[in-house]
């Protein structure tokens, strides 16, 4: 018997909120990076481990959330996620350091990583299967929603409050989310009588898991700070990420019920559409993330200002996913649609990457609309995709593999731009100043009209000059952080065109309504 009238209404409003709730999370911080390493006295490459932390976690709960729901029952374990959700929240807005906040979004992301996929599967059992397509657009929205809001919504709290409010904002639509949860949403037959003792726990499997993604994102995150395989410390934790993921998915092969299902990547449709999952990941948070950053730091666009700048794309997102989805279940081939992505957000990369110092908001909206475009043509259809092959039950085992390589992806992205930028930046004020030699007269007329300006202003000669060379110096850090940003979104473009070959390994068959209506069921 399916839910009708208001208990359905409020399943559908409590589950979507949870989800896009946990989806702006993702996001909202990009804004807040400046004031939060300012007010905890780290540096911006440090506190992005606030946005990191969180989607490391995210990528690790992902795929252990169809057992956690078996062992302790749906329900249990949803309102357990949003109460860890919650209680994380309000931890992180009164965290006095950087390494509490950072420790707080991890537990907020693992109470998060739940609410996505559990979600879903609350929202498609309160409808009958022939309306499950419509759910599954209703969701879809919210997927686009959920990250790109987050930057908006988070520049108008920072400019009009204090970052710390990013974070406890969720406190009471955490407590509206369980209150909810135990009133109209109800337990399957299955959670009623679980026996815990026949459900096998994988410890190692897990241990593993958690050892070689944590430390792989040590890696990228403070390889290029450390001197890569110079430190000692990024050495021991590229053996620890071998081992790790290496056992982990050696125990994945041979455990007879496995946490994630690798042996369906036998299937090479399976792998095509996870690969180009993992890029839409990438390119998708990595954008997101790096976005904010540059425009705040080297346009000088506050906080909301950054916010409104992405919402071009999350509109144009909007706009199309119902249509895709309604298209996609009356037959038309997935693989039009991650083409169109594809090529969406290569030029996406590309036009970003002419930026100048000057632009306007107005400039950023043709770039945005193709980061909109791309990542509504990617989502949906990639998941339907990778279905493509599969027996109709080892669909769950696909869609949450999809899942789980999307949200790495993302935390792959934020990870490797941080880097990217550092490393870039070096090379092009080494660049820059060596094109500031003491015999150049272009130089020379710069620092005495420079030094000049500052005399004019009640300086004397020796203090006029050294003032003259800061300007200069921070004119030209300036100039080589906004060429670091700009190469990096040329970095997205790459990372897609170095993919393309893997559209070819996509099957083409075209799913049908009642395929369609069996993913919405088991993507859950």
């Amino acid at each position: 018997m399916y839910p009708s009238g208001i208990k359905r209404a409020m399943i559908v409003f409590t589950t979507i909120s949870a989800a896009i709730m946990e989806l702006i999370d993702t996001s909202i911080v990009n804004v807040a990076l400046s004031q939060i390493s300012g007010n905890l006295g780290a540096t911006i490459e440090d506190t992005s481990w606030v946005v990191t932390a969180y989607a490391i976690a995210n990528v690790i709960i992902i795929p252990l959330t169809g057992f956690l729901q078996r062992y302790f029952g749906r329900k249990n374990y949803y309102l357990t996620s949003i109460l860890i959700f919650t209680v994380a929240s309000y931890m992180c807005g009164n965290a006095d350091n950087l390494w509490t906040l950072v420790a707080w979004r991890f537990i907020q992301g693992i109470g998060g990583g739940a609410l996505l996929s559990t979600s879903q599967g609350i929202l498609f059992d309160a409808f009958e299967p022939k309306k499950r397509a419509m759910a599954s657009g209703i969701f879809g929205m919210g997927i686009v929603l959920g990250p790109t809001i987050g930057p908006t919504l988070g520049g108008l709290i920072v400019d009009n409050y204090s970052w710390p409010l990013i974070f406890t904002i969720n406190i009471p639509f955490g407590v509206l989310a369980a209150l909810l949860t135990i009133t109209y949403i109800d337990k399957k037959e299955d959670e009623l009588n679980i026996n815990r003792k026949a459900i096998k726990i994988d410890y190692l499997g897990i241990i593993m898991l958690v050892i070689g993604v944590g430390s792989l994102q040590y890696v990228l995150e403070k390889g290029q700070s450390e001197d890569w395989f110079e430190d000692r410390t990024i050495c021991l934790l590229t053996a620890t990420t071998l081992m790790g993921l290496g056992t982990f998915i050696w125990r994945q092969f041979t455990e007879a019920v496995p946490i994630i299902n690798l042996r369906l990547l036998k299937n090479r449709n399976l792998v095509a559409s996870n690969v180009l999952t993992f890029v839409c990941g990438f390119g998708l948070f990595g954008s997101i993330f790096i976005f904010p950053v540059m425009v705040q730091r080297i346009m000088g666009y506050t906080p909301t200002e950054a916010g409104f700048a992405i919402v071009p794309g999350t509109i144009v997102g909007l706009f199309l996913m119902p249509i895709i989805g309604k298209t996609l279940g009356a037959g038309t081939p997935p693989i039009i649609y991650v083409i169109i992505g594809f090529a969406a957000f290569i030029l996406h990369g590309f036009f970003s990457s002419l930026a100048t110092a000057e632009a306007s908001l107005m400039w950023f909206a043709i770039p945005q609309f193709l980061r909109g475009i791309g990542t509504a043509c990617l989502m949906v259809p990639l998941i339907n995709q990778a279905t493509v092959g599969l027996k109709p039950q080892d669909f769950a085992s696909g869609i949450g593999l999809t899942n789980m390589l999307r949200q790495l992806g993302g935390a792959f992205g934020i990870a490797v731009m941080n880097t990217f930028v550092t490393q870039r930046f070096a090379i092009h004020r080494t660049d820059l100043i060596s094109n500031t030699a003491s015999n150049d007269p272009e130089m020379m007329q710069r620092l005495s009209g420079a030094t000049n300006m500052f005399m004019s202003k009640g300086l004397n000669a020796i203090d006029a000059k050294i003032a003259a060379f800061k300007t200069i110096d921070f004119g030209i850090t300036k100039q080589a952080f906004l060429l670091s940003y700009l190469d990096s979104f040329l970095l997205i473009s790459v990372f897609f065109i170095l993919t393309i070959p893997f559209l070819f390994m996509l099957r083409t068959q075209k799913v049908s309504a009642a395929t369609q209506a069996k993913v919405a069921e088991e993507s859950h």
